[in-house]
């Protein structure tokens, strides 16, 4: 297994997320999708080959509480770079984690952090984590220590509303939230123009990077079922 190049290099990560608008996503970065090895239907080689046919620049596996979709897709990435002439899309370890959040289940999205931190250990294990370990600053604790970022998935799919959520994140030491999200299963895939002005609204209030993804579970990475 390749396990080298691990992605620690948050200054060019954070530049990467700063630049991103609502044309970014699908086309050019993808930073939530799933595979086989948490809810999605993809294998991981299958989701690297879509990322680099559509000439992905930059995208992350996220699957729920598992890294080991992203081991296989950095394997699978290395083998094609020995054959393929063209640019090779950047592979970012990412991570979903199932949270609370001023007592309402929410998501952490991780980003960039060492896949093999031990305080990662609790998040890894294929189920949500329970007590503690489940609190929102227990959670984005852990991928800071890990060296990653931690970002609010989709702040608009909640119980309480996102301009209740972000602040309460914002104090636990969250770095960003997934501003450009399709909140219906619209095809062409397109973040909703509602949600999209808030969320940019409370990213610039707060000082938080932005993120897109089109949150795949199904077999087309332009997606999100």
């Amino acid at each position: 297994m390749v396990t080298t190049n691990l992605p620690t290099d948050l200054d060019a990560l954070q530049a990467i997320l700063r630049s991103i608008d609502a044309a970014s996503c699908p086309q050019t970065y993808n930073f939530h999708l799933h595979t086989l090895h948490s809810d999605g239907r993809l294998q991981p080689q299958q989701l690297i080959q879509q990322a680099i046919d559509s000439g992905l620049k930059s995208l992350a596996i996220t699957d729920h509480h598992s890294v080991e979709g992203y081991w296989l897709a950095v394997d699978y990435l290395h083998s094609q770079g020995q054959t393929l002439p063209q640019p090779l899309p950047k592979l970012w370890s990412g991570i979903e984690i199932t949270s609370l959040l001023l007592n309402t289940q929410i998501h952490i999205l991780g980003y960039g952090f060492d896949p093999n931190h031990p305080a990662l250990h609790p998040y890894r294990q294929g189920s949500a984590p329970q007590g503690d370990q489940a609190e929102g600053e227990q959670v984005i604790q852990a991928i800071h220590k890990a060296g990653g970022l931690a970002v609010l998935a989709h702040p608009a799919r909640y119980r309480r509303p996102a301009q209740e959520l972000v602040p309460a994140a914002v104090s636990l030491g969250i770095d960003g939230i997934e501003t450009f999200y399709c909140y219906g299963n619209i095809d062409p895939w397109q973040p909703s123009s509602s949600e999209t002005a808030v969320m940019a609204q409370l990213a610039s209030q707060h000082g938080l990077i932005q993120t897109c993804g089109t949150d795949t579970h199904g077999l087309d990475i332009h997606r999100r079922l």
